[in-house]
This record gives C-alpha cells, sequence and structure tokens, in this order.
C-alpha cells in the first residue's frame, strides 16, 4: 500500500540484545556519575520503556559507585537522574 504524500513511515525501535544492554549500562555509568558530581543532576531522552529501565539500572549503578542515594524519574518523553537530596519530595524511586 502506497504512503500519503507526505506522511513519514514509522518508525520501529527495536529492543536492544543482552549485550547491547549491558554495554549501554557500562558505558553511561562514567558519564552519568560525572554529570552528576558535576551540576547535580542527568536529563536524557527515554520515551521507551526499554530505556527508562536502561536509565534506572544506570542511576542504581551510579549510586553504589558514588556511595551516595541516587533517585531517576521520567515522564515519558525523558528520565532524570539526581542525588535523592537534590530531588523533589514526591520522588521516592530509583
Amino acid at each position: 500500500m502506497a504512503q500519503p504524500l507526505g506522511a513519514q513511515p514509522a518508525v520501529r525501535q527495536t529492543p536492544l540484545s543482552t549485550d547491547e544492554r549491558v554495554r549501554a549500562e557500562a558505558n553511561f555509568v562514567p558519564l552519568v556519575a560525572e554529570h552528576l558530581t558535576s551540576s547535580g543532576r542527568f536529563r536524557v531522552s527515554a520515551d521507551t520503556p526499554e530505556m527508562v529501565e536502561v536509565f534506572q539500572a544506570v542511576a542504581r549503578k551510579v549510586g553504589e559507585r558514588l556511595q551516595r542515594p541516587v533517585v531517576s524519574y521520567a515522564n515519558g518523553r525523558y528520565i532524570v537522574i539526581t542525588f535523592a537530596e537534590n530531588a523533589p519530595q514526591a520522588i521516592h524511586s530509583a
């Protein structure tokens, strides 16, 4: 079936393989840790449940690495990772 003139094809995202997910988490941990120590906050686009899960795992690992409580919260477009004491009061997840 032909697409209407000017219509954009639907973008399909393939799930990350186990290896890709492990590498993504490992590579993002130092970056997020650096941003947290320098600015207290890290924000990134995370518009799929899979990417939210990846960055929540990153947040847990960063907390372990820095030995400080770290929280993350997502709104469907972005995920923000910050130190627990910098987070809004209503947020209590990692």
